[in-house]
């Protein structure tokens, strides 16, 4: 799914270069839930933002679902994240205006769908995530808890083939930061859906298969037996 060789990204110029990816090289099979651990300042957040394009690389290669998007133009990228990335972040970034259901059209809309397809879909999709019926309400009259799983769902709605999660119950409590993690081990083994996540909660190590753990810019360390 993921192939990374000598990933590397720097910032600035001169004795102020950040070296925020020294030489990162990464495998990620499909299928996988994969945890990237590490200090504040390690380089996981940077890693992941590669990994989504929402960044390019300093130098070095990436092929993500077969494809090297390293050679892809801006246009394409686009197309890319839209049909084959789903993005769930920890402040949720759901518009307050609309709707559950409305916050999962927009990826459905963009890619072209019909309202008719948007509402079956999202209606669907909610359901996947245990908001079948909260459909109609909008983010003010939800939990945290369920703001993110309405973000869960927005991400899953265009079937990704890499869900990318940057720290999903950051503004979460224990509780409902459990009922998001059930829901993501629930979603790769029942969907087969390849998951990398953002953490640095040693709780949390317990629901990957594999947990990536960086430090200055490099990986450290890989631990590839299954924790759970």
């Amino acid at each position: 799914m993921i192939i990374g060789r000598d990933i590397r990204r720097f910032y600035g110029i001169g004795a102020v270069q950040v070296r925020a990816l020294d030489g990162v090289s990464l495998e990620i099979g499909k299928g996988e839930f994969v945890g990237i651990m590490g200090p504040s300042g390690s380089g996981k957040s940077t890693l992941l933002h590669m990994l989504g394009l929402l960044d390019r690389p300093t130098s070095g290669s990436l092929s993500i679902d077969g494809v090297d998007v390293g050679a892809l133009d801006e246009r394409s990228r686009t197309v890319f994240r839209l049909r084959r990335l789903g993005y769930v972040f920890q402040d949720y970034a759901l518009v307050p205006e609309l709707t559950a259901q409305e916050n999962v059209y927009l990826p459905s809309m963009a890619r072209g769908m019909t309202s008719k397809e948007c509402t079956l879909v999202c209606s669907e999709i909610l359901g996947v995530v245990g908001l079948g019926d909260r459909i109609h309400h909008l983010p003010s009259q939800m939990s945290g808890g369920e703001q993110q799983r309405v973000a869960i769902a927005r991400a899953l709605v265009n079937q990704p083939a890499l869900l990318l999660a940057d720290e999903p119950c950051a503004n979460l409590d224990t509780q409902n930061s459990r009922i998001i993690l059930d829901l993501f081990k629930r979603l790769n083994k029942n969907l087969n859906q390849t998951i990398v996540m953002v953490s640095h909660e040693e709780w949390h190590k317990s629901y990957f298969d594999r947990i990536i753990s960086m430090k200055d810019g490099v990986i450290e360390t890989e631990k590839t037996d299954n924790l759970a």
